[in-house]
């Protein structure tokens, strides 16, 4: 279905990235950058200097084929796990969990609220994690973390249907900006996905074939020493027998693009799951967190997930 990048539309584009930081992510010289503003790469003129929105930047690194821009790089740093046994994924892992919540243009003290981990869904636990208490501009949020895995592939055949219609279907995944990955029929429009997209809309046709399902965020972690902890979305369903499973679509979509011997975590995708995700009680097109202070600018959530063995 999507057979070239989608730019980002300009309703949810925000060039913020100057041409040096372009040229560093693709690996490229001014004359390269001329030729795709030519082609049609969106940007804006500030004080001279051309700007450029960063999900425009990684996507087209993403997909450029080159092999040695940032995106490239760290997609393969990213998924290298994937094409591993996945017995490690399945034990029991624990996690120093930090979490900074900003208000940018925030308009005085009042209360947080703060969609934190809820390992206990998938049988984890955690200690610590009080609700940050009323103030102005920053908060802090910090627990201990404990995820596990475990082999529970989903039974139907129908859901295993409709998610394989999903997978076969053709979208490519892009780096999108949250609040677009919320407007998940654009997305797909576009012949693009993102976790959050896809997870909202795979709920969608589980709950139109009769299950109870939602999409629901967490976190990745475990990345480059907390480097690369990234919000992600997956969905739950209530499966045939009553159980309630995680189809985590866009990791399976992304592993596949890795190779063939990514298929055992493929399949883990689908109904089972594994240490390195935290699950959350925030809901799938929702923010981590808010302040009630009466600023419109969303809250900043930044994670640094620190691995304890």
């Amino acid at each position: 279905m999507a057979k070239s990048i989608e730019f980002i539309p300009a309703e949810y584009s925000h060039k913020t990235q100057p041409e040096s930081t372009a040229q560093e992510m693709l690996r490229c010289d001014p004359a390269d950058i001329d030729r795709l503003a030519e082609a049609g790469l969106p940007f804006e003129v500030r004080a001279g200097v051309r700007y450029f929105d960063v999900s425009d930047l990684y996507n087209l690194g993403m997909y450029s084929g080159r092999g040695n821009t940032q995106p490239e790089l760290a997609f393969r740093m990213l998924f290298r796990f994937a094409g591993r046994p996945v017995d490690d994924l399945l034990r029991e892992k624990s996690w120093d969990f930090k979490v900074t919540l900003e208000c940018t243009e925030c308009e005085g003290e009042a209360p947080w609220r703060f969609a934190g981990p809820d390992a206990a869904r998938f049988g984890g636990r955690q200690s610590g994690g009080a609700a940050p208490g009323a103030s102005a501009g920053t908060a802090h949020y910090g627990a201990t973390v404990t995820t596990l895995g475990a082999r529970t592939p989903l039974r139907s055949a129908r859901l295993r249907g409709i998610t394989r219609d999903y997978l076969d279907s053709g979208y490519r995944w892009q780096m999108i900006p949250v609040p677009m990955q919320a407007d998940y029929q654009l997305v797909h429009s576009l012949g693009a996905t993102s976790c959050i997209a896809a997870s909202l809309l795979l709920a969608e046709r589980f709950r139109a074939a009769g299950y109870q399902a939602e999409a629901k965020r967490g976190w990745f972690c475990g990345v480059l020493g907390g480097a690369l902890d990234l919000p992600h979305a997956c969905v739950e369903v209530v499966d045939e027998d009553g159980v309630l499973r995680t189809v985590d679509i866009a990791k399976a979509q992304l592993a596949a693009r890795l190779s063939a011997e990514t298929g055992d975590f493929q399949e883990l995708c689908l109904g089972s799951i594994y240490n390195k995700v935290i699950p959350s009680t925030a809901s799938g097109g929702a923010s981590f967190g808010y302040h009630e202070c009466g600023s419109r600018k969303p809250v900043e959530v930044r994670a640094d997930i620190r691995s304890l063995g």
